[in-house]
């Protein structure tokens, strides 16, 4: 890759950016997108907020939130320092800069899903000016943005490093962790070409505290899939390890507790019944589809992914031996999943674990409920439908239920009052340190 010194255009857009003149556009307003608006807000930028849905722009512009960690207090004060949103993607011309924010799913073979970015560079791509800086912060798999982007920009007659400016810079948002915020979390960004990196570098440093420049877009693609991998990997392992000392009847979490406390060497993960969020139960996916392209069998990557997904099944099984012991089967069983977000202290449901839960128990002929101070109504989904409402949890409530699924570990959950009224307990979080007649750990 080439040096090319700086120009007329990213002379003026880096000035923008250093003066807060610039306008940032940001396409998708979720989990990742709506934090990183309110972040360049309040940093001093005009911010435009564009999305598909008319309830979250109409809601926004209200000044209301939709996501449970963030206020309306927050909204308010973006809105009153600029911030706009809307469906309009004419309107992306105004921008300086394009940050796209939208879902990279799995489709149901398990290979990436790359239909809301394409479409979303679609819908931009009548709208694009020399001048403008277009981010990618859709986690995906190496090659992404110069393989379907780049050419779409040339195709606009607009040369990427010249005319317009091309970055990917994947997100790390982690919804709910009162750690970190939006500015805090250090940003990594890969550039096309060097004269794109410079406009990425730029774009996110005004707002963001630590931006972490790599060599190209792919070296950032796969940062984010090594990151989540990581994660996914280290699961896989504890989930292995939870197995096998559940034969050996040792509490997996007392041995992880107990591990924790060397000071070096060692990183505690912790099993569970199963993987959620937007990234990690997918991320895999991206790189193994990838690396087949290269003559490549990631077999490490795909064993952790393997166990994973068993995890819902092997909790069921777990419970099912449970209720057997109590001389009672799955089907016809009264069944409260505690839990249905995908993490604790979060409304998010993306590839939550529990919703798979829920479906192997119905599947089997359980009468199953849920209990989520965080979810109040189960909500609509593209591949699962319940029609539920979260249950209130009072003594007599939970000894109505003939088991307890405990599946994430909200807080507000008073698991004293749980341990004292329920019948059976099925714990696969590690919530009771204790052996109690009637918790199982799973």
């Amino acid at each position: 890759m080439r040096d090319q010194p700086i120009n007329h255009h990213l002379s003026q857009l880096i000035d923008k950016f250093e003066q807060r003149r610039a306008v940032i556009g940001i396409i998708g307003l979720g989990y990742v997108g709506l934090p990183l608006s309110l972040r360049y807000a309040e940093a001093g930028f005009r911010v435009l907020g564009i999305d598909i849905d008319p309830a979250k722009v109409a809601r926004l512009n209200a000044g209301a939130s939709y996501i449970e960690h963030i206020s309306t207090t927050a909204i308010g004060a973006a809105l009153a320092a600029g911030f706009e949103a809307t469906s309009d993607f004419a309107r992306a011309a105004e921008a300086d800069a394009l940050i796209i924010c939208v879902p990279t799913p799995l489709n149901a073979y398990r290979e990436p899903d790359l239909s809301f970015v394409l479409a979303t560079a679609d819908a931009l791509l009548p709208y694009l000016r020399a001048g403008q800086v277009v981010s990618l912060e859709s986690t995906t798999y190496p090659g992404t943005t110069d393989e379907q982007l780049r050419p779409r920009l040339a195709a606009r007659g607009l040369t990427v490093g010249s005319d317009i400016f091309l970055v990917f810079s994947p997100e790390r948002e982690d919804p709910g962790n009162p750690d970190y915020e939006t500015r805090t979390i250090p940003k990594v960004c890969g550039g096309d070409t060097p004269a794109c990196l410079r406009a990425g570098i730029a774009l996110y440093s005004p707002a963001i505290d630590q931006v972490v420049p790599v060599s190209s877009t792919r070296a950032a693609e796969l940062t984010k899939l090594l990151e989540n991998i990581h994660r996914a990997v280290n699961i896989g392992l504890v989930n292995e390890m939870k197995i096998i000392a559940d034969k050996m009847e040792i509490d997996i979490h007392e041995v992880i507790r107990a591990a924790a406390t060397k000071p070096f060497g060692f990183t505690p993960f912790y099993p569970g019944p199963g993987l959620g969020g937007h990234c990690i139960p997918i991320d895999p996916f991206y790189l193994t589809w990838k690396a087949r392209q290269y003559g490549l069998h990631t077999r490490f990557i795909e064993l952790a992914g393997e166990i994973n997904s068993d995890m819902p099944h092997w909790v069921i099984g777990k419970l099912a031996d449970a209720l057997n012991e109590r001389s009672r089967s799955i089907r016809g069983s009264r069944v409260l999943v505690l839990g249905i977000a995908y993490k604790k202290n979060v409304e998010d449901m993306r590839e939550s674990p529990s919703v798979e839960l829920m479906e192997i128990l119905r599947a089997k002929g359980a009468v199953v409920d849920y209990s989520d101070p965080h979810v109040p109504l189960f909500p609509p989904m593209r591949e699962h439908h319940f029609d539920l409402a979260s249950v209130p949890l009072t003594a007599a409530t939970i000894g109505s239920y003939d088991v307890l699924l405990l599946a994430t570990s909200h807080s507000a959950f008073d698991y004293d009052l749980i341990q004292q009224h329920a019948a059976l307990i099925i714990d696969t979080r590690g919530v009771y340190l204790a052996r109690l007649p009637n918790v199982v750990k799973a």
